[in-house]
């Protein structure tokens, strides 16, 4: 019988330093099979940045670059849906929705696949959406609290 090791407990000191090195190294290099483009990078590094970088394997990388790939061309394709709208004329004069409306549609439910497949959508990252309420009830209640006189001074800053 095969014994998987135990994971280390997330508030030891010891996952503290391990914390601590993998942000010192910043976000994982992709692997020599997948190719990124220069406009890809800043995808790339907001995904592999999602998890803790002891968690991911090289087949998750793989799918990480994939994910980087589709979100750039959903950029590409939002500032090209800008300028030509997001419905054209066909030849027979009829409106019709565009063919990178249609792309983008395409690459947008692949990437929310590929986000669940690697555990890097909002509940894996940030948790169950009543901890996200919870969160910003909480919030509001700060921004509405102006006892405190840091509140009108950074506001006569502004």
């Amino acid at each position: 019988m095969k014994v998987t090791p135990r994971r280390k407990r997330s508030d030891s000191a010891a996952a503290a330093v391990a914390a601590s090195q993998a942000a010192a190294l910043g976000p994982l290099p992709p692997p020599e099979c997948v190719r990124l483009r220069k406009g890809d990078m800043p995808y790339w590094n907001a995904i592999v940045l999602a998890r803790a970088r002891d968690t991911w394997t090289e087949p998750d990388l793989i799918l990480a670059g994939q994910m980087a790939r589709a979100q750039a061309d959903i950029e590409r394709l939002n500032g090209d849906i800008e300028r030509i709208g997001p419905i054209i004329t066909a030849a027979n004069g009829q409106p019709i929705i565009s063919a990178e409306v249609k792309l983008q549609e395409l690459l947008t439910r692949r990437v929310m696949a590929l986000a669940r497949m690697l555990h890097v959508h909002a509940e894996a990252t940030i948790g169950k959406s009543e901890d996200g309420a919870k969160a910003l009830a909480t919030e509001r209640a700060a921004r509405l609290q102006d006892d405190d006189d840091l509140i009108p001074r950074l506001r006569q800053v502004a």
